[in-house]
């Protein structure tokens, strides 16, 4: 059955949907002998694919919760030597990290060579919702409690909360958005500084007891619950 390039090399675990459309658009991608176009399509079984002239491999699909530790970045390769969360997840397939989570930000983080399904958990139109730990440098006032309530502009939109829970310093929050440093810039803006940030739960799944930098496969009906 002919598909579309970017959803075989996503399925292949190459990487997201998005990643895979760039590598097309760069004339990286063959098939049989013929560089492809952004839009071509080709049957898995049949045609022959290559990335970068190397032969394209199917794998077993693989999905992953990581307990990520401060100090890791997340992302597959570093130029600038610091840790990934590569480091700590050891698989014969070929894995990617499925949205991001800050360096100094640790918590539930999902990795996978299926590139639908971390389309489907990062893509802003299927608002999947995140819960976090937050833990404020001084407690957080009632003025500032009703404002984020309300819901706080960032970037000129408005980022609303699903859940909000308060005691003192900490504070337990449900939200969708998926912006660069978004938890911390909205404590920012009322004045308050982040010293620990930690996701807590990703859509339906919870990290429970996992231990800090250990990881587990997810069971079938968790991947099914996520999609």
């Amino acid at each position: 059955m002919k598909e579309r390039l970017q959803k075989i090399l996503a399925q292949a675990g190459i990487a997201s949907r998005r990643k895979c459309e760039e590598l097309v658009a760069q004339g990286k991608v063959k098939v049989n002998g013929k560089v492809a176009k952004l839009g071509d399509q080709a049957d898995s079984e049949k045609d022959k694919i290559l990335l970068d002239n190397k032969p394209l491999l199917l794998q077993k699909k693989v999905y992953i919760m990581l307990n990520k530790p401060k100090g890791f970045v997340t992302t597959v390769s570093e130029q600038f030597g610091m840790k990934t969360v590569m480091e700590l997840v050891k698989v014969p397939q070929r894995v990617f990290p499925v949205g991001r989570l800050d360096k100094d930000t640790d918590g539930l983080l999902l990795l996978t060579n299926d590139g639908n399904f971390a389309n489907k958990l990062t893509h802003p139109s299927f608002e999947v919702k995140k819960e976090y730990f937050v833990v404020l440098d001084k407690p957080l006032s009632d003025a500032a409690k009703k404002q984020l309530q309300k819901g706080i502009v960032i970037d000129d939109r408005r980022v609303q909360l699903s859940r909000l829970y308060v005691k003192g310093k900490e504070v337990l929050l449900r939200i969708h958005e998926g912006r660069k440093h978004i938890v911390r810039r909205l404590f920012e803006k009322l004045g308050f500084r982040v010293t620990r940030l930690q996701r807590t739960k990703l859509a339906m799944l919870e990290l429970g007891k996992l231990p800090i930098g250990k990881w587990r496969a997810l069971i079938p009906t968790e991947v099914a619950g996520l999609l």
